[in-house]
């Protein structure tokens, strides 16, 4: 098992919450967009597209659907409602594209990539305002998503002119055999809501990169900001059916899923969501033999040991748990705290959830925790709380819906928390911090390996001897080390047993899009043969 760690000096103080080219092709005449409604901040109208993208052209479909702001249920527009017909349509383009697009040279779709990352930094204060209008999270999260979105087109600008291949020497003195990577083909693109713009850009990048096309399905909840992409890059020049999105909602996103993994022409499947859709998508895929990436659920444990800096710990807890308001897939979802600073621990955590996390509109100046993406996530949290106070959980600080109302809960904090609770069994996805107490070490990561699922892990310590056991030992894709935030771009990303195949990001990212094809005979013509 293969597990990266981020390892932050124990010793050092963690900070508290991180507070040119081608000419842009014209539309076709007689192009009309969907309506769209201004959100609080004035949502861009030159990035607010409601048709599908493919080919190179704004296609509608013969459907739309609602898109609401989580944050107080205003329909922020309509979007295309596409089915297995356009799925179909989509594909067939995006594999005439594949045609010419792996032909490309690299130093080419560098620059290309590169031209879409600049003009996403360009227009990065515009593409926050679309992330906080559809998703709730606030204005400052979304601000650093892009910047976060960005960076992966620019690192695999970067790493498209690096796929390296090799000539190896065989046991006939007079053969060689020529390793060659070679684009896969077509891949489906299949994206969560809760990170709109980076969980794209983290699979599209490397995709384009290696000489792969793309058909993205975005979430029905979050679809402008795949839709605002595909603005971007057909003002940078990225070639028509090289990048193309197809939207549809809830009610279709089974049978356009189904037609994306079963389709003969797509030759690559990249999923993140939950681990039960992912096997769902894992069978449809089977039929074919596709190539399959999956960034599935997790069940994030965060351990502190006796020997942790608990303030350094909160500090962690803080980051990890709350980070759009427990909505992402690696934040802590079962908090692990020995017995001799669990006291300590859970009352310098109240105090700090208490003091510096605010709940609103993400809009809002000062807001930290945003809403819940619908009404069944703020259901599911309510279930969660319910279950751990039934069965003696201690509600320190939140536990019910927020005065707000709507899609807004408390930030929640549950003490004398049991192994039997819904919220250590199951991923909340919410902002709720359950602390369930231990005795020794090996009990903690016996808890912390008892889940199905393993994308990420945390611990705190400063005991040098236990900080390389415990990270050897948790059986997760990523491990962070006194630190609660572990994502970054030069860094592979992804969980082992139900949390997933494969790595996203960093120099192995490119891989999951690229075949190991061997050529062999190639005689050594030094000796004339």
């Amino acid at each position: 098992m293969a597990t990266r760690f981020l390892l932050r000096s124990f010793w050092a103080a963690r900070p508290a919450l991180p507070p040119s080219g081608r000419c842009r092709r014209p539309e076709p005449a007689g192009t009309q967009r969907r309506s769209y409604a201004r959100g609080p901040a004035g949502l861009p109208a030159d990035l607010l597209r409601g048709d599908s993208f493919v080919g190179g052209r704004w296609l509608p479909a013969p459907a739309t659907f609602p898109v609401h702001d989580p944050a107080n249920g205003a329909t922020l527009g309509t979007v295309a409602d596409c089915g297995v017909p356009e799925a179909r349509a989509a594909v067939r383009a995006a594999y005439d594209a594949f045609c010419g697009w792996k032909g490309v040279s690299v130093k080419e779709r560098s620059l290309l990539l590169r031209k879409w990352y600049d003009l996403m930094m360009q227009n990065k204060d515009d593409l926050a305002k679309i992330i906080t209008a559809e998703s709730g999270k606030p204005l400052k999260e979304a601000q650093g998503e892009i910047l976060y979105s960005a960076s992966f087109l620019e690192w695999f600008s970067e790493e498209a002119r690096r796929v390296y291949g090799d000539i190896i020497y065989t046991s006939a003195k007079d053969k060689r055999a020529l390793v060659l990577k070679q684009p896969i083909g077509v891949a489906a693109i299949i994206t969560p809501w809760n990170f709109p713009s980076a969980m794209i850009t983290r699979k599209v990048g490397a995709a384009l990169a290696a000489g792969c096309t793309v058909v993205v399905k975005p979430a029905e909840d979050t679809p402008y900001s795949a839709l605002a992409l595909a603005q971007l890059a057909n003002q940078a020049g990225i070639p028509p059916g090289v990048y193309n999105v197809l939207p549809c909602s809830r009610t279709k996103a089974k049978e356009v899923g189904e037609a994306l993994c079963t389709d003969p022409l797509v030759s690559k499947i990249s999923f993140t969501g939950s681990t039960a859709t992912g096997k769902v998508l894992l069978h449809h895929a089977a039929n074919s033999v596709k190539r399959v990436s999956m960034e599935l659920g997790g069940l994030a444990p965060f351990i502190v040991f006796d020997s942790a800096n608990v303030d350094q710990a909160v500090a962690g807890a803080m980051a990890s748990k709350f980070r759009n308001a427990g909505q992402t897939c690696v934040c802590a979802n079962r908090f692990l705290v020995q017995r001799g600073i669990y006291d300590s621990f859970v009352k310098k955590f109240a105090e700090a959830m208490q003091e510096s996390l605010r709940v609103g509109n993400g809009f809002e100046e000062g807001i930290t925790q945003g809403p819940l993406i619908n009404e069944k996530a703020v259901e599911k949290v309510e279930k969660h709380v319910k279950d751990a106070v039934g069965k003696g959980a201690t509600v320190v600080t939140g536990g019910k819906r927020h005065q707000s109302g709507g899609n807004f809960f408390e930030p929640t904090l549950l003490s004398n928390v049991t192994r039997d609770m819904l919220c250590i069994t199951e991923e909340t996805f919410g902002p709720l911090a359950p602390v369930l107490k231990f005795d020794k070490e090996e009990e903690a990561v016996a808890i912390a390996n008892a889940a199905d699922v393993g994308l990420a892990g945390y611990f705190y310590s400063q005991d040098p001897a236990q900080i390389w056991r415990v990270a050897e030992q948790l059986e997760v894709g990523m491990v962070g080390v006194n630190d609660g935030l572990i994502s970054s771009v030069e860094c592979p990303f992804g969980g082992v047993k139900q949390s997933g195949l494969g790595r996203e990001g960093s120099k192995y990212g490119i891989d999951e899009y690229l075949e190991i094809c061997d050529r062999w005979n190639f005689e050594d013509v030094s000796t004339g043969m």
